[in-house]
C-alpha cells in the first residue's frame, strides 16, 4: 500500500504540457524542453561516478552525461571523446600537462611536457630588463619584459626567449603563448612535479630577476630558491595560462 501511495504521489508531480513536454514540479513545462524539472529547494543529480567506472562504459552515446568523482565535474561524451569544462591536476590540455587550477577548474597552469634545452638566463650583456615581478601570471610580462631589452645583444638564445619560441600542437591545436614561469609560479610547478614529470635534479630558472647579473631559480629536488648568475646554463621548463 505504502509503495502505490508512493508511485501515485510522483505520478501526481509529473504533469505533460503537450506530448512533447513533460514537467516535474511544474505544471507548465517549457514547449522547447523535452524535460524541465522545478523546485526551490532540490538540485538535479546526475549519476555520479569515477573515471574508471566511466571508462568501463561501453559505447557512449553523444550526449551522456555523467558526474566523474575523480575530477569533480561533469563530463560529457561528444561521440568520440569525453569532455568536461573542469580543468583538473594532471590532465592533459592546452599542449602540456595542467599543474595549479583555480576558479573551481576554469582556469590555471599548464607545463610543457618536456624541458627545453639548458640555456642562460641572458644574452651575453649583463643589465636590468624589469623582470622582477612575482605571483601568478607575472612571468607572462617578465618574459616579454626579457625578451625585449636583449634581442639586441648578441645572437643566441636565452631562457625567456626560448620559451617564447615555443610552439606546440595537440589536437591540431598550436599553442605558441608559452613563457618563463615566476618565481611563485615556478614552485607551483615544483609543488606538483611528479604529476607533471620529466624534471632533473638540478636548479630551474624562474623569470624573476633580481639584479643586473642575477635570478632567481629553483632547485628540482630539495625544492631550495636561490639566485645565480645570469650567464650560468640551466633547464628551462616552459609553462602556459588558460
Amino acid at each position: 500500500m505504502r509503495t502505490c501511495s508512493y508511485l501515485l504521489a510522483v505520478l501526481l508531480c509529473i504533469t505533460t504540457a503537450n506530448a512533447q513536454s513533460i514537467g516535474i514540479g511544474t505544471a507548465t513545462p517549457s514547449i522547447k524542453a523535452a524535460l524541465e524539472i522545478k523546485s526551490t529547494t532540490k538540485g538535479f543529480l546526475p549519476p555520479r561516478m569515477d573515471s574508471t567506472a566511466k571508462k568501463a562504459i561501453t559505447s557512449p552515446p553523444p550526449g551522456l552525461v555523467i558526474y566523474n568523482t575523480s575530477i569533480n565535474g561533469f563530463e560529457c561524451f561528444n561521440g568520440i571523446d569525453w569532455y568536461s569544462t573542469v580543468h583538473f591536476i594532471g590532465e592533459s590540455y592546452g599542449g602540456g600537462i595542467v599543474f595549479y587550477v583555480y576558479d573551481n577548474g576554469q582556469h590555471g597552469l599548464i607545463a610543457a611536457p618536456a624541458d627545453l634545452l639548458d640555456e642562460p638566463w641572458y644574452n651575453g650583456t649583463p643589465r636590468i630588463t624589469g623582470s622582477s615581478g612575482d605571483g601568478l601570471a607575472a612571468g607572462a610580462m617578465n618574459t616579454v619584459m626579457a625578451v625585449v631589452m636583449q634581442v639586441d645583444a648578441s645572437p643566441g638564445t636565452f631562457a625567456a626567449k626560448k620559451c617564447a619560441d615555443l610552439k606546440i600542437t595537440m589536437d591540431g591545436v598550436t599553442y605558441g603563448d608559452w613563457y618563463l614561469p615566476s618565481q611563485y609560479e615556478l614552485n607551483l610547478l615544483w609543488l606538483k612535479k611528479n604529476v607533471v614529470g620529466g624534471f632533473k635534479n638540478l636548479d630551474y630558472w624562474s623569470s624573476t630577476e633580481w639584479s643586473a647579473t642575477d635570478a632567481v631559480v629553483q632547485h628540482f629536488q630539495y625544492g631550495t630558491l636561490n639566485l645565480l648568475p645570469k650567464y650560468y646554463e640551466r633547464p628551462v621548463r616552459a609553462i602556459r595560462a588558460f
